[in-house]
């Protein structure tokens, strides 16, 4: 039994761990307790939030939907609904500034100081031929914060805060170091849609990140880095600054690009949360820089990858299953791996589409060009990673890049977040209703509220379908090469078959008469073509985005290749043609599509609680005020997932206080004081030092790697409240109030005030509470453990 091994780091406030998934007995707090479930006691007071927006070809369309969404993530984030203390009536207010009425309280204290940058997933051709910055400007934009207002363009011509690439709100115009008067130091004020006089500049957030949305375009690289991208703006200790090949045809990277250096240094606070949106229709390709990788992104018409050894066709994981091109070692000749010329045997083009590498590599190839996902976890969760020679370096996103400033906290790992829009049918990952249906609007969540939207990470864990748990349905299990059961999430260019196991929708196969209310249908892929995949979910096109894939016409999907006809379920069909037959459709787009996301799918499973999912296949596109329309879904999901930290964790169990009303919970808060530690400074009230048995869980709590990183120095012991003081911690409405330290509040066994909890979920309507200066110190964590079997 051990301590809690992670807590969450607040800027200006602080958080908490705490073991609620059970009542606890009645005895001492001690340090032998396990630490089962977070606890986010207090507000932050910063976001630095980074829209990671695919811009390869036909994204254009999935951007503009995330570009109607923009008002509802903004103020989401900004202006939060106001609460009644029913816990029932809420209501909205005209700005973060103006207070909630009468009764109401906000749900968790406005943000107001948000960063805000977009990079794109194109990094080049990693060293092959493909994707030259001469071809499209946006090939190349290797993780730079892009503000343009045109795909074309090689520059930001777009306005963002002081030039630096990303937009900052600040409607207290505090930035230059003096609030309430407007400075040109100072960020946007203005949510929109229309401009004050709050501010200096001339635009609103919505506007400005909305255009820098729409600006991203679709003329970016087809090996879409989405992942890597990521890593190299915020993570990447040593991103390259060029990339080529040498005499022996490997890649080599020299040099660091000063401008993701300073642009993440700028952008990226150390106590911030920092929340990462991802929006693609496509798996992601991080194609590793290193050895002879790029091969695989090279284009020349006529190169083919070498075939795989035939155990790969039945067991990936074999250790035999690999490229016929490596070396054979340990394994018995394989007559598949000889040529008819002699030579090591290569793939044929209808095997091998240049355009279709990114998927299933390891069966296919033999060989597995792409970062593994672990890479991107612990880029995520770990205090330290490995630089290009493979020694571990402090992680940029859990350190602090300037210890000279004013901000010498480092973020902890809960608060860090990953979302992905991506390509799964929303019927896999919405909560049902009653009669078991998808339903976006009244679906039950774990608790059975009708709250609808996609379900959270418990949710996504639990049984559904007969399967152990959705992720089994849409991603399987790629540690074991286990295909997902719902048939529409495997990656294939061939027809797939089978139904969904939550709707009962059939896939059509391309000959047959039929239509399936997820991806339509199958489709067949010319084998001329450069390649494509069968889609996991197609969605309705706005009537002003269909368009004819005539000749000049970019990133359409209706084009006639080779005079063959055109079955694809994205295109209309002919006139007389009724839309279930399978042939002939006239070459006019009227549907979207989105492929398999299945390594960011990935990445989110192994994030747990700090990854949302969300599908970018939108339920409908025609009634905008709905809930389900566009990408609100989503965006409510993420919102969700962040007020978890934004304003505080509600108990999902209950503690059991002692006679005198007590419960048996050690609280401790961890900081540095630069040496000024002192758990009885009269300036901070309600603190002890740490001692007797307490001083195990300290030690506990000094030896974890974010404590090192954040050169905490100090952990003193906040006091649970006693007599009186307990008694107006537990009953005043008021935050204040001239008691120090913190109570357990829940109105269910008549324990406080029932509108403390007023804002939690009915079935978690109790807290931790602290009152005074118990709130946590600027910049500290803090840990909780309680006592119990």
């Amino acid at each position: 039994m051990r301590f809690a091994m992670a807590g969450l780091l607040i800027a200006g406030t602080g958080s908490a761990f705490g073991c609620l998934s059970r009542p606890i007995a009645e005895n001492k707090p001690r340090s032998t307790s396990t630490i089962v479930e977070r606890l986010t006691q207090s507000s932050v007071d910063k976001i630095d939030l980074l829209l990671a927006i695919d811009n390869s070809g036909s994204m254009a369309d999935k951007q503009a939907i995330l570009a109607t969404a923009i008002p509802d993530l903004v103020e989401g984030l900004v202006n939060p609904r106001c609460i009644h203390r029913d816990g029932v009536m809420t209501t909205t207010v005209a700005s973060p500034n103006t207070p909630c009425p009468q009764d109401y309280k906000r749900e968790f204290e406005p943000v107001k100081d948000i960063h805000i940058g977009i990079i794109s997933s194109s990094l080049g051709g990693h060293g092959a031929g493909a994707c030259q910055a001469s071809t499209s400007a946006s090939n190349v934009d290797m993780a730079h914060l892009l503000a343009r207002s045109d795909e074309n363009s090689d520059v930001n011509d777009l306005p963002t805060y002081l030039n630096l690439g990303f937009l900052a709100w600040d409607p207290d115009q505090k930035l230059d170091g003096e609030p309430e008067t407007p400075d040109q130091n100072d960020g946007e004020a203005d949510i929109g849609p229309n401009d004050s006089n709050a501010d200096l500049n001339n635009t609103t957030l919505v506007g400005a990140l909305t255009a820098m949305v729409e600006g991203t375009g679709q003329t970016g690289c087809g090996f879409e880095a989405q992942l890597e991208s990521v890593y190299r703006f915020l993570v990447d200790p040593e991103p390259y600054a060029t990339i080529s090949i040498d005499a022996d045809q490997n890649i080599v990277v020299t040099g660091e690009d000063a401008v993701v250096k300073k642009q993440r240094a700028d952008f990226m606070r150390p106590s911030s949360l920092l929340a990462i949106i991802m929006l693609t229709d496509e798996n992601d390709c991080s194609i590793r820089e290193e050895g002879k990788n790029y091969l695989v992104a090279d284009t020349t018409p006529s190169f083919r990858l070498w075939r795989p050894r035939s155990e790969c066709a039945t067991n990936p994981g074999d250790k035999c299953c690999r490229s016929c091109s490596q070396k054979q070692d340990g394994c018995s000749p394989d007559p598949t791996c000889t040529g008819t010329d002699g030579n090591t045997a290569r793939l044929s083009k209808e095997e091998d589409p240049v355009n279709s590498r990114c998927w299933d590599q390891k069966r296919r190839f033999g060989f597995d060009f792409l970062y593994p996902i672990d890479r991107y976890r612990r880029a995520f969760t770990e205090a330290q990673i490995p630089n290009r020679r493979g020694e571990l370096v402090p992680n940029p996103i859990f350190s602090d890049p300037n210890p000279d400033d004013l901000d010498s906290n480092v973020r902890d790992p809960g608060l860090v977040f990953f979302a992905g829009i991506v390509g799964v049918p929303w019927q896999d990952i919405a909560r049902q209703n009653a009669d078991g249906q998808p339903d976006l609007l009244n679906g039950l969540n774990q608790d059975g509220e009708p709250v609808g939207g996609f379900k959270n990470s418990d949710e996504l864990s639990a049984p559904v379908a007969g399967a152990a748990s959705t992720w089994e349905l849409i991603l399987g299990d790629p540690a074991t090469y286990q295909a997902p059961k719902d048939p529409f999430m495997v990656e294939s260019m061939t027809p797939r078959s089978g139904m969904n196991p939550i709707t009962g929708d059939a896939i059509v196969g391309p000959q047959a008469t039929g239509w399936n209310g997820i991806n339509g249908r199958e489709y067949t892929i010319p084998a001329d073509s450069t390649g494509d995949l069968q889609y996991a979910c197609i969605f309705d096109l706005p009537q002003a985005a269909v368009k004819t894939c005539d000749g000049a016409a970019t990133s359409c999907d209706c084009r006639a290749v080779g005079g063959q006809p055109i079955d694809n379920p994205l295109c209309r069909p002919d006139a007389g043609n009724d839309q279930e037959d399978p042939a002939p459709r006239s070459t006019t787009q009227i549907k979207a599509k989105a492929y398999p996301g299945l390594r960011e799918l990935q990445l989110i499973r192994e994030l747990g609680p700090q990854g949302i999912v969300g599908s970018v296949c939108p339920r409908q596109l025609e009634r905008a005020g709905d809930a389900d329309y566009g990408y609100r879904p989503a965006i409510g999901a993420i919102i969700d997932r962040l007020k978890t930290v934004l304003g505080g964790q509600c108990l999902p169990r209950t503690l059991t206080p002692d006679t005198e009303q007590q419960v048996s919970c050690l609280i401790l808060e961890a900081r540095n004081s630069q040496g000024q530690c002192n758990c009885n400074d009269p300036r901070k009230l309600g603190r002890l030092d740490v001692t007797g048995d307490h001083t195990a869980a300290k030690d506990e709590v000094l030896s974890l790697d974010i404590a090192k990183a954040s050169g905490w120095d100090c952990v003193c012991e906040i006091q649970q409240l006693e007599g009186d003081g307990a008694v107006a911690c537990r009953t005043s409405v008021s935050d204040d109030i001239d008691v120090h330290g913190w109570c357990y509040v829940d109105p269910s066994i008549r324990l406080g005030e029932a509108s403390i909890v007023a804002d939690c979920p009915s079935t978690e309507q109790r807290k931790i509470r602290f009152t005074g200066q118990g709130e946590a110190q600027q910049g500290a964590t803090l840990f909780i453990t309680c006592s119990g079997e």
